[in-house]
């Protein structure tokens, strides 16, 4: 790959991250709880965009990043107040930057009405702010020549001037201050603001070409500000980068700049502003992304000029305090990392194997090689966890993106909707973060469209007009619950039944439960909406989100109380590649089932189980019954039920909270197996997850616990209660 596409791959990459940490700082402000570091933290995310953007020559991106940011600046430095809706404007022109870094990434052409009208909104806000000024061109930074009076200009009256202070003013970037995608222009700009400025580069430290290193800082300035403000105020230029360099601040009783060699001293009596000649800005890109250093031609109050090395400054206010070091980080591909996963699912097989070996061959478990076994276990054990936790990701860009889904849908529908989010830093196995996009989106959709209200009828419910959509994670039991929540109506069971029947989902005669009603939502081709709409009505979407969850290994359940609102529920495994498992013997066949859903064993006795039905039966465990489902029947390994007291019984409990006993032949071992995916190698089978490699080299199916509870509930039921299942 060519050096610069490599450059180029870099900072897409890093686009995403600045794109996760805007729109992060964005839903902060939105809640009116956004302190000056959050507003900072967005700004420098699309300013650093921008600044990357430009390097590659994206104009689209460039120019509308601008105006971005030049409303963010607004918003920083007080002219502009984060409200209602402004922030609905920037959340507006998130989304609309997400797609411009979308479609420079692929190199798709960006026609200018894809992103005009939000830049116009944009323009209008800071215009608005500056009393309607006029916008500069991007990427020029703003020198306004001042007027000085030199006492040569006649006066009717006599003028009391301000009195005016001097500052002697020592300022030294550190490599941090580039990375964080400042720029030392803007400062000395925010300077030249405050007064009159003497300005002195100071390059004698840049080393040559082959020793420069790209994320170094090499430039120092030195200063003299007249100004009427006081100190403080002059602090405050620099409260934005006062970590990221080395700040000194002092009001001596008289200063110059060093002598400078010609042609570098400037009159400041000259009539027309200097130019400057050339000023190089070394700004560092964000990790491997190195921009080319901008030419910047300015008009400035004092001329901003390099000169030889001088003595610095005594200091009398010094802001030099030390930054907490970042973590270091590395970039590495996802196909790389995959790799090491399998590699290590291997592992863990082989591991099995010997461990098998070793059994087979009656060595005692105080030899050395069985002790050696055991601490190959171990290790292998944590590399697993290790390498897991590479794989990881937090929820939170996943749960951003869908905060856009629920802007565009309340717009589409003229409903008031707050997106909250609860535990978005719970970390799952970067597959299934990917893999959940489409069903979460599917979810969020209707939750906005069919859950919430009109706010009309909130109000005439006695609710806030304004609804809620909640989405929050956990870990629970070893795996991931992802919950989709409206305070909305909830779901209209007799309308959905109703439905139902017209399209010849259930018989007219049916029988069903509140939670078997509100299960017919998951059935194909189902639909309760009046008109079909670029949003619903065609019957496709939580057919679509279960199929999507089952094939994650996941379930996907349902509550709902009207009036109040309805929860989606989601559980999932935390990776697709391993997890903690018992073996066991069903009639001649090895089963895995998962350990996180195993509550506890226990050996039946005739006189605690008791029949129910024709085929059903019960087990009596401590003053409560559970059904006791046998494994075998239920897979058609076996005809006949096996005789309770002759198997062992696996307390087992839901994902809804339901327990049921498992009927086995035997208990043969607890052990870490690696997941292969069944239908992806052979198909769909009800009641199985997935499969497994045993240390034998035989394959074992690994158990999909609710499915078998669900299976054997419906087997319970009359014929025509088995429509309600959902499929």
């Amino acid at each position: 790959m060519d050096v610069m596409d490599t450059i180029r791959q870099t900072f897409f990459q890093e686009c995403s991250e600045q794109l996760t940490e805007m729109e992060s700082g964005l839903l902060v402000m939105s809640e009116g709880e956004a302190d000056s570091d959050t507003i900072n933290a967005v700004f420098r995310a699309v300013h650093s965009i921008k600044g990357g953007a430009g390097a590659f020559k994206l104009e689209a991106l460039v120019q509308f990043a601008h105006k971005f940011e030049t409303a963010l600046d607004h918003i920083r430095s007080g002219k502009l107040a984060a409200g209602g809706d402004v922030m609905k404007v920037l959340l507006r022109a998130a989304d609309i930057l997400s797609d411009l870094v979308d479609a420079s990434r692929d190199d798709v052409a960006i026609e200018p009405d894809t992103w005009q009208a939000s830049a116009d909104e944009l323009l209008a806000l800071t215009a608005s702010a500056d009393g309607a000024e006029d916008e500069d061109d991007f990427g020029s930074i703003d020198f306004q020549p001042a007027l000085i009076d030199f006492g040569d200009t006649p006066s009717d009256g006599i003028a009391i001037e301000p009195l005016t202070s001097t500052f002697n003013i020592g300022f030294r970037p550190k490599p941090e201050l580039y990375g964080n995608a400042n720029e030392t222009i803007l400062v000395l700009r925010e300077l030249s603001r405050m007064g009159t400025t003497q300005i002195a580069c100071d390059t004698s430290d840049i080393p040559s070409l082959d020793d420069i290193d790209p994320a170094g800082a090499y430039i120092s300035w030195t200063i003299a500000l007249d100004t009427t403000e006081n100190a403080d105020a002059v602090a405050s230029v620099f409260e934005f980068v006062d970590t990221d360099a080395d700040i000194s601040i002092e009001q001596p009783s008289s200063f110059s700049l060093p002598d400078l060699p010609e042609p570098f001293k400037f009159s400041a009596s000259t009539d027309a502003p200097v130019e400057v000649a050339e000023v190089i800005e070394s700004v560092e890109a964000p990790s491997a992304v190195v921009e080319a250093a901008p030419v910047i031609r300015e008009e400035a109050t004092a001329p901003v000029v390099p000169f030889p090395a001088a003595a610095p400054p005594q200091q009398t206010a010094a802001k030099t305090d030390a930054k907490p070091a970042a973590l270091a980080t590395i970039r590495v591909e996802f196909d790389r990392v995959d790799r090491l996963i399998n590699l290590v699912g291997e592992l863990v097989i082989n591991q099995a194997m010997l461990s098998q070996r070793v059994a087979e061959s009656n060595i005692s478990n105080s030899s050395p090689i069985a002790v050696g076994l055991e601490e190959l276990e171990q290790l292998t054990r944590e590399i697993q966890e290790g390498v897991m936790g590479i794989s990881a990701q937090p929820v939170k860009p996943l749960f951003q993106r869908m905060g856009r889904i629920v802007r565009e849908v309340s717009d589409a529908t003229g409903k008031e909707v707050r997106f909250k989010t609860e535990g978005d830093a719970t970390e799952v196995d970067k597959t299934v973060v990917e893999r959940l996009a489409d069903p979460l989106t599917h979810m969020i959709r209707n939750a906005v469209d069919h859950g919430l209200e009109t706010p009309e009828a909130r109000v005439a419910a006695g609710k806030p007009a304004e609804g809620v959509v909640r989405l929050t994670a956990a870990h629970r039991s070893g795996r991931i619950v992802i919950e989709v929540s409206d305070d909305g109506a909830g779901i209209n069971r007799a309308k959905v039944r109703e439905s139902a029947i017209k399209k010849g989902l259930i018989p007219a005669d049916v029988q069903l439960t509140d939670s078997e009603i509100d299960n017919l939502l998951f059935l194909p081709g189902f639909s309760t909406a009046n008109s079909i709409s670029n949003i619903s009505g065609r019957g496709v979407g939580m057919d679509v989100v279960k199929r999507s969850i089952q094939a994650l290994g996941g379930r996907i359940s349902i509550t709902s109380r009207p009036g109040k609102g309805s929860t989606f529920s989601l559980s999932l495994p935390l990776t697709l590649a391993v997890l903690d498992g018992m073996v066991v013997c069903v009639n001649g066949q090895t089963l895995v089932l998962p350990l996180t859903a195993i509550v506890e064993t226990l050996k039946p006795k005739e006189q605690d189980v008791h029949c129910l039905g024709a085929d059903g039966r019960v087990m009596a465990i401590r003053s409560t019954f559970v059904p006791l489902i046998d494994v075998g029947v239920k897979l058609g390994f076996r005809r006949t039920t096996l005789n309770p007291s002759a198997g062992v019984a696996i307390l087992i409990e839901t994902e809804n909270g339901s327990r049921s006993a498992l009927l086995v032949d035997s208990i043969q071992d607890q052990r870490q197996v690696v997941i292969k995916s069944l239908e992806t190698n052979y198909g769909n089978v009800s009641g199985i997850a997935a499969a497994t490699i045993l240390g034998d080299g035989r394959v074992a199916l690994i158990l999909d616990v609710d499915s078998l509870v669900k299976a054997s509930d419906v087997d319970q039921l009359a014929p025509e209660l088995r429509y309600g299942t959902g499929g």
